[in-house]
């Protein structure tokens, strides 16, 4: 079984490893739990992400203002249905964030960073296309499967 939190509900789902991840629907409102898009958070949601989540979560911290994350943007939406259900990707607002983006120490935008049951697995700052991303997150979420 892995808990799957709903990205509309924020509920926690059992899937069970039989059942394909990427048809499963949420047992409270019955929506899908991967959507092959990025799903915006705030700081709280975030948190229970983070502390209920049983896959890796690849997000995106960015800010409106920042050139080089509207570059991004379209390489991460894209990466979603490529890396779903495997990894779920979240994007968080710096500028609507400050308290979360501190505490994780987010000093430049974009930074990029994958997580696993709280734990930060690994990050980068800066834009990079699709493939480059599909290839940093298998090289650091098999690492740390292995180790």
């Amino acid at each position: 079984m892995k808990i799957i939190v709903c990205p509309y509900c924020d509920t926690q789902n059992r899937v069970p490893a039989t059942k394909p991840a990427g048809s499963a629907v949420c047992g409270e409102c019955h929506r899908p739990l991967f959507t092959g898009h990025p799903v915006a958070l705030d700081g709280a949601r975030f948190e229970r992400h983070l502390a209920q989540s049983d896959i890796p979560l690849l997000v995106d911290f960015w800010a409106a203002w920042c050139g080089p994350c509207r570059v991004f943007a379209p390489e991460f939406e894209r990466s979603a249905p490529r890396l779903e259900p495997r990894v779920r990707l979240l994007e968080i607002n710096i500028d609507e964030e400050p308290q979360l983006a501190a505490r994780l120490a987010v000093q430049s935008v974009p930074t990029i960073a994958l997580f696993l049951h709280g734990r930060e697995l690994g990050r980068f700052t800066g834009a990079v296309s699709e493939t480059m991303l599909a290839e940093w997150v298998a090289r650091h979420y098999r690492v740390t499967q292995a180790g």
